[in-house]
């Protein structure tokens, strides 16, 4: 859209204000407020705000940054009045010299695309983000309560967040989404909302969307809605599992009717550099200590690396889908990284595959988790790291990382994630005092 476009919608629409969004480098999104009167400004980059106090961005001395609105990502809230309406756009972020910030994901993000691109691809990306709705206390902060004792596709009387899910659908598909499908996950109170993919920015700012959208919608139906990874010991976690393709010249570049499973060598080798480097993006696609909580046997979420056309133990499964539908799934990931960190180091790690030619090995077909460690060890199938310290050691040995996320995001993400890990290590947790106290 041009500026000339965007501004008729907001008179079409009575916008009064409009929120300018952005995503710090730990996925959190941003948004600074603005009256109507001052978005022709914002629409010439004039307008500036303090990234010294953003989690990751700028140091106090070299704080100024520019918001560079993207303009079609432009849409109203719907849920707001029509009569003064709000409205959102995203944005990237600039240096005072209009320069993009290398500390923006979203930058990370585009140079990514732009690498797929000189080799002569385009990916298509599409996720699938579960997410709880919690009860909420008389005071209105969350509980651990869910709102139901639904299971996998359950309909109402046992759905009871069937409401609030609708509700949110709508909404996004008020705001441009084109939903593909919802309904209840496999842990009571568990939901998943699943959208059309697209390129790979579009999807990130889709997800960014959906996550605020949900919460919104469901304070708007007395519940918490969170994409915490494994709030509730016990039951199955939330993950986003992350669907990829790859297309040259409009043909699906995974493609290959003649070729075993019908997956060309392209797509083997994407799934050779994914498997290769999977250990150090764990912590950019599960970036929490609770992250690790979900990432145990048992649960369904996969624990060991490995590729396979239909198992779903394995880290990578191929979906039956062929021809222009042929993809890959990554099902680690969960939905409280950042995606556009995520997808340009899933992205970046396939085609380092499809450089150096990195052969997956055979696919593993057996159900992994009932696999003895001798077995698992003669198919030679490495386990992910089993805590946010040891996904940090393996990120800083892949020189993939760096390489993807520049020095910047990849030193401030760092830094970050080792206090958070030294700050949960050091504290003394409810189970501790629980299980010794009494008996010591």
């Amino acid at each position: 859209m041009t500026k000339e476009e965007v501004l008729q919608k907001c008179k079409e629409f009575d916008v009064r204000f409009i929120r300018l969004q952005f995503t710090d480098i730990l996925g959190v999104v941003k948004n600074l407020a603005i009256p109507i009167s001052q978005f022709p400004r914002a629409l010439d980059n004039e307008i500036m705000f303090d990234g010294s106090s953003i989690e990751g961005f700028t140091r106090v001395e070299e704080s100024d940054m520019i918001l560079k609105p993207d303009l079609d990502t432009f849409a109203t809230f719907p849920w707001r009045p029509k009569e003064g309406a709000v409205a959102r756009i995203i944005c990237d972020i600039n240096t005072p010299e209009l320069e993009p910030f290398k500390g923006d994901p979203r930058f990370v993000l585009k140079q990514t695309m732009k690498d797929a691109q000189d080799m002569g691809f385009s990916a298509n990306i599409g996720p699938e983000c579960e997410f709880f709705l919690f009860k909420s206390n008389p005071d209105g902060s969350p509980s651990l309560l869910p709102h139901d004792k639904g299971g996998y596709f359950d309909l109402s009387p046992n759905d009871l967040g069937e409401n609030a899910r609708r509700e949110i659908v709508l909404t996004l598909e008020e705001m441009g989404f084109e939903i593909e499908a919802s309904h209840h996950e496999v842990s009571p109170g568990q939901h998943e909302i699943d959208f059309k993919y697209s390129d790979p920015l579009t999807t990130a700012d889709r997800v960014t969307t959906l996550k605020f959208v949900t919460r919104i919608i469901a304070l708007n139906h007395d519940l918490h809605a969170t994409f915490m990874p494994k709030p509730v010991f016990g039951i199955n976690g939330s993950g986003m599992h992350i669907h990829i393709s790859l297309f040259k010249d409009q043909v699906n570049a995974f493609f290959d009717p003649t070729a075993k499973n019908e997956l060309s060598q392209t797509a083997l080798y994407f799934i050779g550099g994914l498997l290769k480097h999977a250990k150090g993006i764990t912590a950019i696609t599960n970036p929490l200590v609770n992250s690790y909580k979900r990432l145990i046997p048992g649960y369904e979420a996969p624990v060991y690396q490995s590729w396979s056309a239909s198992n779903r133990s394995a880290l990578i499964r191929v979906p039956a889908s062929r021809e222009s539908s042929t993809r890959l799934e990554f099902r680690s990931p969960d939905p409280c990284c950042n995606p556009y960190l995520a997808f340009s180091l899933i992205i970046k790690a396939g085609l380092d595959g499809i450089i150096n030619k990195i052969n997956p090995g055979a696919p593993i077909q057996k159900n992994i988790f009932s696999m003895s460690p001798v077995e698992r060890s003669l198919e030679n199938i490495a386990a992910l790291p089993e805590s946010l310290y040891e996904a940090l050691v393996e990120m800083e040995k892949d020189p993939l990382i760096i390489d993807t996320l520049g020095e910047h995001i990849f030193n401030r993400f760092l830094e970050a994630k080792s206090i958070e890990w030294e700050v949960y290590r050091s504290q003394v947790h409810s189970w501790e005092t629980e299980q010794y106290l009494g008996v010591f």
